[in-house]
């Protein structure tokens, strides 16, 4: 069965991910930068001080907006591909059809369980591991906080700058943007906190599943019928004539994977390392 490189694209994706988690924390954390210039502009009565301050933050949150967009587009070719990467392993048990791998990123609601169940199963499926790693929920536990956390602070600056005085004229309206901004730190750092978590974990996670699943790739592991009499992957074949008590035959081709008839005495020959599997 046919099988996608990984590597490469796991690489990218992680460094798109790990870019769109830097590039968060400056508009995030702009409330430190904002709060001097709303106190430089009560100081001096100049409203383009503030108008300043808002443009600069919306230039801040750009580059993160382009960096997630790209990790976004990475993220689910490399999701797509490692699910059908699984079909071709050996003893492989995929959770959901390989649709979701994009489609689970895509569909609200379904967003918010599904791509957490296909890396749990290309996780399981390619760390040969019964259970799901313990990053896999460290990493979807803090992505879900910081979306939902974002959008509650960012709905309720909204409302809250919708109510400043939108041409202030003395140091009392000056003053209503400096509270602004200095309540407005304190709940920033939650998503900045859980972004870095998601972010950090999720690299990881790209990083060990890529490995495991280039690794199993290139060994190209056989499926070895589990027939009574049947060599096990490595086991010495005897010479010819001293098997106990039978006579054996030198191995001199390939078996197909699946027994067809007793009378077949060689397991399939590995192949050589290369884009196919057995399934």
């Amino acid at each position: 069965m046919s099988t996608y490189a990984v590597r490469g694209l796991g690489t990218a994706a992680a460094v798109a991910v790990g870019a769109a988690t830097v590039l968060y924390l400056p508009g995030a954390l702009f409330p430190l930068i904002g709060v001097r210039i709303a106190r430089a502009a009560a100081e001096q009565t100049d409203r383009d001080l503030l108008m300043g301050a808002a443009v600069a933050e919306v230039l801040l949150v750009l580059p993160y907006l382009v960096a997630l967009l790209v990790a976004a587009i990475l993220v689910i070719v490399w999701t797509w591909r490692a699910r059908k990467n699984i079909e071709a392993f050996p003893g492989a048990q995929p959770a959901l059809g390989p649709g979701w791998a994009i489609a689970g990123w895509l569909v609200p609601i379904a967003n918010l369980v599904v791509p957490a169940r296909v890396v749990a199963s290309v996780a399981r499926n390619s760390m040969w591991r019964r259970s799901t790693p313990v990053l896999v929920g460290v990493w979807w536990a803090a992505w879900l906080v910081f979306i939902v956390g974002d959008r509650i602070v960012s709905r309720s600056e909204e409302q809250r700058y919708a109510q400043l005085t939108e041409w202030p004229r003395n140091d009392v309206e000056f003053g209503t943007y400096v509270r602004f901004y200095q309540d407005a730190l304190g709940p920033r750092l939650i998503p900045v906190v859980a972004v870095l978590v998601a972010g950090l974990s999720f690299v990881v996670l790209i990083r060990r599943i890529s490995a495991a699943q280039q690794d199993r790739i290139a060994r190209a592991v056989p499926v070895w019928p589990a027939h009574p009499g049947w060599p096990l992957p490595g086991a010495v074949l005897p010479a010819p004539g001293t098997a106990s008590g039978h006579p054996t035959q030198p191995v001199t081709g390939v078996s197909p994977q699946v027994a067809t008839a007793p009378s077949v005495t060689s397991p399939q020959v590995p192949p050589a390392p290369g884009g196919t599997i057995g399934a």
